[in-house]
């Protein structure tokens, strides 16, 4: 009886303790008030949220960073366009209400500085960028740039199997898309955690990878977390420890809900499990010769607890101890990622709708990148990349896809994953292909930016408030510049047979017609244009 008294006084003692540093943990450890200068405007770390800035005078928004990365990339940064900053190096929680900012740090200290310079937006990330998150001087994987990736998402769904893929591919080629990354997605695997081909989809993994290979294609795997816990993995690794595990004592791994079901999850604390995880990866590349991986979850939210794990973290730092393998495989992508501003990671947007108000938060929210130290970003699937969307074909929206692929078009990467072939007639699958000629036209100068960023850090694309301070230019979302000198106007609305830019001084020029800056200009629009201004 002593022995059972002692068992489960030690178990409460061990909760106890672990929910102590839960509770500990999201006490405010440093907090500051910032009152707004007047017209100012702020724009935080939050990239599901992009679409919702800048923040200025009148303004009301409030989020907490701990635990909640809100499916996409964040940073514990604010930025102004008078160059000022505020950061801590742990997750923080602010608001902005009646012309105040309130900020609370969990852990680090708040730091409030002040750019040099002009003091203006570029001040206020240059000084940033230089102290916070350095750029790394590395890029990812080239062939993500110079040419459309292809998901197999949409087209496959959980049902990936050899014999399609192979089809997909080859549809690809034959419909006159130029070969380049193809991702193979979710389902390959015989389970989460247990990444081997499934032998009754894929008879010949290696063969399948040698033709993609073949085709001019590079392949990359989805992977993910996340452990099945019905899996004889899922036993090998509890014994091991190398699962995040629950507060009572019995070493039971944690259980978490996500959108495929009900999970354990790796504990990337953990040197052994980061060895198992990395050796996983490496057979792979080594057996198949799987050229990178797409890295899937790792949301703050997973690991909002209380939970144990080898290292006493924040759920923040857990989402960032899964960007370690990233860094491996030039060829990757992550969708959150919590604190990597600089570094070679190829950042992509939270899924979107098949719709049009989801289309026109592409840009503000891929700029939003730019400014917070991601630069090398993609915009989801062309389309949108929920599935649903694509299954009844009356219910697809061709000119939707046109126009999506158009903001695709310069942004530093592309994604395909519905097959365009399948979807569109022959006017509509001209206009994507219109598009995708217009990113190779540019290509030169994308490349000259993405080598540029991996070096000072810089934007590829980048706010017109950005390039062009106290112009009047903070509250545009529906253009965008790349680079300098190019300004981008993609159509955004349904039926438009025109629509207005706004020109910064000097004369630009498109389809050989001169603009003049300083002005608003209505332009006409076909369903194939995607208006490119050139700086004379």
């Amino acid at each position: 009886m002593k022995i059972s008294f002692y068992r489960r006084l030690l178990k409460a003692l061990i909760f106890l303790m672990s929910s102590f540093y839960i509770v500990n943990a999201q006490r405010a450890t440093d907090s500051s008030r910032v009152r707004l200068l007047s017209n100012e405007n702020w724009w935080a770390g939050v990239v599901r949220d992009g679409n919702l800035m800048p923040f200025g005078s009148g303004s009301a928004y409030s989020v907490n960073m701990w635990a909640n990365n809100k499916g996409n990339q964040i940073q514990p940064l604010l930025l102004s366009d008078k160059g000022r900053v505020i950061w801590s190096d742990s997750p923080i929680k602010f608001s902005i209400n009646e012309n105040i900012i309130k900020v609370e740090s969990f852990g680090s200290p708040i730091e409030i500085s002040q750019a040099n310079g002009k003091s203006n937006l570029k001040d206020a990330f240059k000084y940033a960028s230089f102290k916070y998150f350095p750029p790394s001087g590395k890029i990812p994987d080239i062939l993500l740039f110079t040419k459309p990736q292809y998901n197999t998402w949409i087209e496959l769904m959980y049902d990936q199997n050899q014999k399609d893929i192979l089809e997909y591919a080859e549809n690809i080629v034959s419909n006159g898309f130029p070969p380049g990354v193809i991702m193979i997605d979710d389902n390959w695997q015989e389970d989460y955690g247990k990444w081997e081909f499934h032998k009754g989809r894929f008879s010949e993994p290696k063969a399948m990878v040698n033709s993609l290979h073949a085709m001019g294609f590079k392949v990359m795997l989805w992977v993910c977390p996340f452990i099945s816990p019905d899996s004889d993995i899922y036993r090998e690794l509890k014994t091991k420890k190398y699962l995040i595990q629950e507060t009572t004592g019995d070493n039971n791994p944690l259980i978490v809900r996500w959108w495929n079901g009900a999970s354990a999850v790796l504990d990337f604390t953990n040197p052994g499990a980061v060895e198992w995880f990395k050796e996983q990866l490496h057979t792979l590349s080594n057996t198949y010769g799987i050229d990178g991986f797409k890295f899937d979850a790792g949301d703050s939210y997973f690991y909002k607890g209380p939970l144990l794990s080898y290292k006493e973290v924040t759920p923040n730092y857990h989402t960032l101890t899964f960007q370690q393998f990233g860094l491996e495989y030039p060829l990757n992508e992550y969708r959150a990622s919590w604190k990597m501003g600089g570094q070679p990671l190829a950042q992509r947007l939270h899924d979107k709708d098949h719709n049009w108000e989801d289309l026109q938060i592409l840009i503000p929210q891929m700029l939003l990148q730019g400014i917070i130290g991601y630069p090398f970003n993609a915009p989801d699937m062309i389309g949108g990349g929920q599935f649903g969307s694509f299954l009844n074909l009356d219910a697809v929206d061709q000119e939707l896809i046109v126009r999506s692929t158009q903001v695709h078009a310069l942004m530093p990467m592309m994604q395909f994953s519905v097959a365009p072939w399948r979807v569109l007639d022959e006017e509509h699958l001209k206009a994507v292909k219109t598009a995708v000629g217009v990113r190779e036209h540019y290509m030169p100068v994308i490349l000259d930016l993405v080598e540029k960023a991996a070096k000072n850090g810089d934007p590829i694309v980048r706010l017109m408030e950005y390039e062009f301070p106290d112009a009047g230019f903070e509250e545009i979302k529906d253009q965008f510049m790349l680079g300098s000198d190019i300004l981008v106007a993609p159509v955004l609305k349904k039926g438009a047979s025109s629509r207005k830019v706004m020109f910064p001084k000097g004369e630009w020029i498109w389809k050989g017609k001169n603009y003049k800056g300083g002005t608003t200009t209505e332009v006409t629009v076909g369903l194939d244009d995607l208006p490119v201004f050139r700086r004379k």
